[in-house]
């Protein structure tokens, strides 16, 4: 009977949970992307933009091949990891300050708040890599992924990774004005260490073992390896991501 009753409460709090996270996300939708043009399709066109452009100039200056790794492949896996990175930890900032108002909710908590945005940069970024994947793919301009098992586990680790530094980052910048202005420069100063631009096999070894203590590198290469499959040669270990 107390298992059964247990049991009960279990599902009501997650039941609840669910709800709460739910209606945090509509309102993240339409407090950022509102009504207008096409709305919340912005969610997955914002880093699409990004992503398609950087692939039209890459082409330009590389060619079909770089290293003799495809240009666009490249260019689609390493910017997608790198938009997910940059968006998520950038959104939590101040998350706690820009949506204090809802604190007047009790089944709010700050950590449903930063839940919800992850969840919005993780689930846009992936559709948006998919929109562009998909008739690259159908046109045969771009091979197929080879194995999506390891991709996609690259993905969520990936996300899970950022979500825990967005953890961070949300509240040291709480706690203290000076800390944001720091953000967006160090997220820049570590784009080298996230594996965005180019593949561990390209480095020289001292280069290779410097590159390889950042868990972004990790991501980046077990993406590409599930993405590439044995035709390129990638870097990585899930256990330490």
């Amino acid at each position: 009977m107390t298992d059964e009753i247990a049991a009960t409460d279990t599902s009501m709090i997650l039941k609840r949970r669910f709800k709460t996270l739910n209606a945090l996300l509509i309102r993240e939708l339409m407090v950022r992307f509102g009504h207008n043009n096409i709305g919340f399709l912005w969610l997955v066109g914002e880093p699409l933009i990004l992503t398609v452009g950087v692939m039209i100039v890459w082409s330009f200056i590389y060619g079909r091949e770089n290293h003799g790794v495809p240009i666009l492949p490249l260019v689609l896996t390493g910017y997608s990891m790198l938009t997910v990175w940059r968006h998520m930890v950038s959104r939590f900032v101040h998350c706690f300050r820009h949506n204090s108002g809802l604190f007047f909710h009790r089944r709010i908590r700050p950590f449903d708040m930063l839940v919800a945005r992850g969840l919005l940069e993780l689930v846009g970024t992936l559709i948006a890599f998919f929109v562009a994947y998909i008739p690259l793919a159908l046109l045969e301009v771009i091979a197929p992924v080879h194995d999506y098992l390891i991709m996609l586990t690259a993905w969520f680790l990936m996300c899970a990774f950022t979500f825990g530094v967005g953890l961070i980052i949300a509240s040291l910048t709480e706690m203290s004005e000076t800390l944001e202005r720091f953000v967006q420069p160090v997220m820049y100063l570590l784009l080298p260490l996230t594996g965005s631009f180019y593949m561990v096999a390209w480095l020289p070894s001292t280069a290779q073992k410097v590159v390889l203590w950042s868990p972004l590198v990790h991501a980046s290469e077990m993406f590409r390896g599930g993405y590439f499959g044995a035709t390129v040669p990638t870097t990585w270990d899930a256990s330490y991501l």
